[in-house]
């Protein structure tokens, strides 16, 4: 089969390699469509394993079932399927209180060979999981592969209660701020204004329903953020970027008694200075989002396959998985929001 090895920071190579075996009680997939995540893009551009190489990555993943093992009696070949990637245990204590997104034994997907290859394992502990989910007659395979992205930015605009009349700041223009436009729309916000430096990709926001964009190598955020909000600052800000500097500014973004939401990691040893003085005498509430919890992955699957979600906005790029260089490029460039693989073509 095909697949795209990683062979160190920055070398990806398309190589034929063996198929995998079908586990006795597991499943083997037929890779369909896989999503470039942006996490991708870092662990791939980066020495993410010390060195322990080749490895395979990819785990945005949609595709059908090719082979079951002797044992397996949940699916049949031919059914497609969507993997969640990080399966839950569904019986530790964060999982028993409602909080899967921070389960103790949840399965390490970075260590499993991943979808940017003709075909990828599905385990036994997988399927006896939350991290199976079938599509539906109809349903495009590249819509069901936004589930994964999006079960984070749906839990976390859940979490922080994003509701009709906020005024929201999404910091960051890339794949998860379009994302975190969009559904702050659907939820309600009277007011999603969006930051980045980059300003085709701030453009592109508009139409996620976008009130208004400020670019911050152009502009004062901070001004600019209070002039839009009559001088209170934002209800919620969601940072969604990779940048310490972006982080520190964002409290500033927020109104009295507002919250903040640090989104998207930064490059690791990176460290963020923060006002703790001003947190304290603003009544500003802050949190770290990573994950979603089972119900939520669920329901970010059923939004992504449903009418109501435009899929197809988001999916600028489809490419065959021998351009995945291409993707990559379009990516970091800004030119695109998401790129999709389709191996096997």
């Amino acid at each position: 089969m095909q697949a795209a090895l990683m062979y160190g920071p920055e070398d990806i190579r398309v190589e034929e390699i063996p198929k995998p075996p079908c586990p006795e009680d597991g499943l083997l997939l037929k890779v369909q469509s896989v999503g470039l995540c942006g996490s991708d893009l870092r662990n791939m551009m980066t020495d993410s394993r010390k060195g322990n190489y080749p490895h395979i990555y990819g785990h945005e993943i949609v595709g059908v079932v090719d082979e079951i093992g002797s044992s397996e009696r949940e699916y049949q070949v031919g059914e497609r399927l969507y993997i969640y990637p990080a399966d839950h245990c569904l019986r530790c204590e964060p999982c028993r209180s409602g909080h899967s997104e921070s389960c103790g034994n949840q399965g390490n997907y970075t260590e499993r060979q991943g979808g940017f290859a003709d075909y990828v394992v599905v385990t036994a502990e997988q399927i006896s999981r939350d991290s199976v989910f079938r599509l539906p007659e109809g349903i495009s395979a590249d819509a069901a592969s936004l589930s994964e992205p999006l079960s984070s930015v749906y839990a976390c605009q859940e979490n922080i209660d994003i509701r009709l009349g906020d005024s929201v700041v999404i910091i960051g223009a890339g794949p998860i701020g379009c994302f975190h436009t969009q559904l702050a729309k659907m939820r309600g916000a009277a007011q999603v204004i969006v930051v980045e430096i980059n300003d085709r990709r701030l453009e592109t926001t508009r139409e996620f329903g976008a009130d208004a964009l400020i670019n911050s190598t152009k502009e004062d955020v901070i001004a600019r953020v209070k002039e839009l909000t009559n001088g209170r600052g934002a209800d919620k800000v969601i940072s969604a970027n990779p940048s310490v500097e972006a982080q520190a500014q964002s409290i500033y973004l927020a109104r009295d008694g507002g919250i903040v939401v640090f989104f998207g990691g930064v490059a690791k040893g990176k460290l963020c200075t923060l006002d703790t003085n001003y947190v304290h005498y603003h009544n500003l509430w802050l949190y770290g989002h990573f994950g979603a919890s089972s119900i939520q992955v669920q329901r970010a699957f059923e939004l992504a396959i449903s009418k109501d979600f435009p899929a197809e906005k988001f999916i600028t790029h489809r490419l065959p998985l021998k351009d995945i260089q291409k993707g990559i490029d379009l990516s970091r460039s800004g030119e695109a929001i998401k790129v999709v693989l389709h191996p096997n073509t």
